[in-house]
């Protein structure tokens, strides 16, 4: 039972991750490799502010959010006036500096060691540790996920996204700054990262740099791809599919190192059918393709 409470709080972290680059890219078009770098920067957020200064986890947990939503109009600002191939190389640049400071800030972050002894969340008092617990807990985050995402795509904001990612020209002939509203759609999307972050650090109580790679951004796009993009079923869809998957190779009996290459291996493959045959995915509209 502990083992399936395991996954499904997993499958909801990771569906609030999708979720989050899914308004970022499925949206807005946007395609970004920084996902990895917004989730480390939640996790380590909460972390250091719960174990450290003894925050509340709720303020921990928004601070979380909003730390990683504020640096991505780092990445985002000076980059999103370029080519969306120029974009992604710069969101690409800007996952390996963070990941490097997670590694070299050793009086903040412990360097590689990672963090250990991350507290369990307490709400109002009472301690969430149990799996049954922080599922409910993942899943009342995801719920806001949801909300979140389905009130944007019907508000005249969400539907500049969408114009912005059919035609960015159109858009601004229409009076719209495709710049400042791909900037509003990648904090977004970085805030819900956050807030998975977050939720991740305190259930597996300890993180580290290897979780934040440029991997885990290709892992969560993969989620998108698969589900479709702008498609909120699609993300929670694609999200339990790929958490689901390592664990159904442990049942093959396979060794370790074969099984984790093989699973890197079957990402990269679905990746590419999916772009071939299938761009909007399971359940999306929205065709994946580059502008020139």
């Amino acid at each position: 039972m502990s083992y399936i409470l395991h996954i499904l709080i997993m499958s909801g972290i990771y569906s609030i991750l999708s979720i989050g680059l899914n308004i970022t890219a499925g949206y807005t078009g946007v395609l970004s490799l920084a996902h990895a770098s917004f989730f480390g920067i939640g996790a380590y957020t909460s972390s250091i502010l719960m174990k450290d200064f003894g925050m509340p986890f709720l303020i921990a947990l928004v601070s979380g959010g909003c730390l990683a939503s504020v640096s991505s109009v780092a990445v985002g600002l000076p980059t999103l006036r370029l080519r969306e191939d120029y974009f992604l190389i710069a969101t690409l640049g800007f996952c390996e500096i963070i990941h490097s400071l997670f590694l070299n800030l050793e009086s903040v972050t412990n360097g590689p060691r990672g963090i250990m002894g991350i507290p369990y969340p307490s709400i109002a008092g009472y301690k969430i540790d149990t799996g049954a617990e922080y599922l409910l807990l993942t899943l009342v985050v995801l719920s806001a996920a949801v909300f979140c995402s389905y009130r944007i795509s019907k508000t005249q904001f969400g539907r500049v996204l969408k114009a912005i990612r059919e035609d960015e020209t159109l858009a601004l002939s229409l009076g719209k700054n495709p710049v400042r509203y791909k900037t509003y759609s990648l904090m977004i999307g970085a805030f819900l990262a956050g807030l998975g972050g977050s939720l991740y650090a305190h259930f597996m109580n300890f993180i580290d740099p290897s979780s934040f790679t440029l991997n885990e951004s290709i892992f969560i796009f993969c989620m998108i791809v698969l589900g479709g993009l702008g498609s909120i079923t699609g993300s929670i869809l694609g999200a339990l599919v790929l958490v689901s998957l390592p664990e159904l190779l442990r049942f093959v009996g396979l060794p370790d190192p074969v099984a984790a290459t093989l699973r890197q291996v079957i990402y990269g493959v679905l990746l590419v059918v999916f772009m071939i045959f299938r761009p909007q995915g399971l359940l999306g509209g929205v065709r994946l393709r580059w502008r020139g």
